[in-house]
C-alpha cells in the first residue's frame, strides 16, 4: 500500500492493519487466513472488504479466492472498533440536513458541537442525534459498525463547522470509507488567520506528531520518524493585513492539520487557544485594538476554522456529489469587523 492512498484517512475513525504472513506458512485462501488473525471480524466483513478492493497483497489488489503465501505482505483498513459509543444513547437533537436519499445524507454540524461520544461527552453529539434519526426513519441497521458509530465516515473538531456525509447502509459506508482511502474525497475548509501569509498560495508539506511537551496537541517536524506525512494547499482569498482570510485544501487527513500547519508557518488560526492563536499575535499591544481584538474573540468565541465544502462520489449511482456552505455568522461578523477596522485605519492615515 502506497504512501499517497493512506493520505486521506481519517484516523479517529479508521485504523492500517498489516500482515507480514510467516516463511512456513501453507497456502490458504485470505479470508479463512485473516479469519485467524482478526478478532471480532466476521468473515462476511473481510469477504465484503476484498470485493470492495480495500485489501491488498503485496501492494496488488487480490480477488476473493487468492491463497496467501509465504512472505506476503497483507494490508488494509479497518474502521476502529468504538469503545465510546457502544450502547450510544437515541436522543431527539436537530439534525441540520442538507441532502437525504436511501444511502446517505450531508448534514451541517454547527460549532460547538461534538461529533462522537468519547470521555466526559456521553451525550448531546452528532452521533447521539444521528442514533434518534435512524431510529424514527426506521433505518435498518444490524452490523456492529453502524449500530455503534451510526453512519459516521469521517469528522471535524467539536469547535469547528462545516459539512459531514454520514452513510446509511453498511455498502455506502464501505464505499465512501474507500474514498477517504484512496485518497479521493474533495475538501476544502476555510480559515481566519493571524496576520497575512508571504505567499498568496502555497503548500505546506511537513510531518505532523504529538507535541511532547503536550500530549492533547500536536506540531510538525520535518523528520519522518517524528510523526505522519501531511500536505495542506493554502492560497489567501483576503489579505486585512492583521488578519487573513485563507482556504486550505487537504491533501492528507492528519488530526488538527490545518491549525498545526498555520501555526507552523506563523500564522495561527484567529482565537485557537490550543494552538496560540487566543493573543495578539498581530498588531500593537495598546489598549483600544487590544479591546478591539478581546470583543472579537468574544463574538468568534472559537478557533476560526469551517470545512466549506465535501465533494464525493455516490457509493450507488456513481454520480459526482458536491455540497458547499456558506461561512457561520460568528466567522462573517468578526471578518466584517476587521475589514471595518483596516478601512478606518487606512482612512486616519490618510
Amino acid at each position: 500500500m502506497s504512501a499517497e492512498e493512506l493520505q486521506d484517512i481519517d484516523e479517529s475513525l479508521y485504523e492500517l492493519h498489516k500482515i507480514i504472513v510467516d516463511p512456513k506458512q501453507s497456502f490458504i485462501r485470505i479470508d479463512k487466513f485473516l479469519m485467524t488473525k482478526l478478532e471480532r471480524v466476521t468473515r462476511n466483513k473481510i469477504q465484503k472488504a476484498i470485493k470492495n478492493e480495500e485489501v491488498k497483497v503485496n501492494d496488488k489488489i487480490i480477488k476473493s479466492n487468492y491463497k496467501v503465501r509465504p512472505n506476503d505482505i497483507i494490508s488494509f483498513l479497518l474502521p476502529k472498533p468504538s469503545t465510546e459509543t457502544s450502547g450510544v444513547i437515541a436522543e431527539n437533537i436537530p439534525l441540520d440536513i442538507k441532502y437525504e436519499d436511501d444511502d446517505l445524507l450531508v448534514v451541517y454540524k454547527p460549532p460547538g458541537m461534538v461529533v462522537h461520544p468519547g470521555f466526559g461527552n456521553k451525550t448531546g453529539t452528532l452521533v447521539n442525534a444521528l442514533a434518534h434519526y435512524f431510529k424514527e426513519i426506521e433505518l435498518p441497521v444490524k452490523e456492529g459498525n453502524l449500530s455503534d458509530r451510526p453512519g459516521l465516515v469521517h469528522r471535524i473538531d467539536k469547535d469547528t463547522s462545516g459539512v459531514l456525509v454520514i452513510a446509511k447502509t453498511e455498502e455506502a459506508m464501505s464505499h465512501l470509507g474507500k474514498q477517504f482511502y484512496n485518497h479521493t474525497v474533495e475538501r476544502k475548509y476555510q480559515a481566519l488567520v493571524w496576520g497575512s501569509p508571504e505567499e498568496t498560495s502555497d503548500t505546506i508539506e511537513t510531518y505532523i506528531g504529538r507535541d511532547p511537551s503536550n500530549r492533547t496537541r500536536f506540531m510538525a517536524f520535518t523528520e519522518e520518524e517524528e510523526g505522519k506525512h501531511a500536505i495542506t494547499h493554502y492560497k489567501v482569498l483576503e489579505d486585512l493585513y492583521y488578519v487573513s482570510l485563507i482556504e486550505c485544501q487537504l491533501e492528507t487527513g492528519r488530526t488538527h492539520q490545518i491549525r498545526v500547519h498555520l501555526k507552523h508557518i506563523g500564522h495561527p488560526l484567529f482565537n485557537d487557544a490550543k494552538y496560540n492563536g487566543d493573543r495578539i499575535v498581530k498588531g500593537t499591544v495598546f489598549s483600544k485594538y487590544k479591546t478591539f481584538v478581546e470583543n472579537n474573540f468574544k463574538i468568534l468565541n472559537r478557533q476560526a476554522l469551517h470545512a466549506k465544502s465535501l465533494g464525493f462520489i455516490h457509493p450507488r449511482t456513481g454520480e459526482k456529489m458536491y455540497f458547499e456552505t456558506d461561512l457561520p455568522d460568528d466567522m462573517m461578523q468578526c471578518l466584517e469587523r476587521w475589514k471595518k477596522y483596516l478601512s478606518g485605519r487606512k482612512s486616519h492615515e490618510k
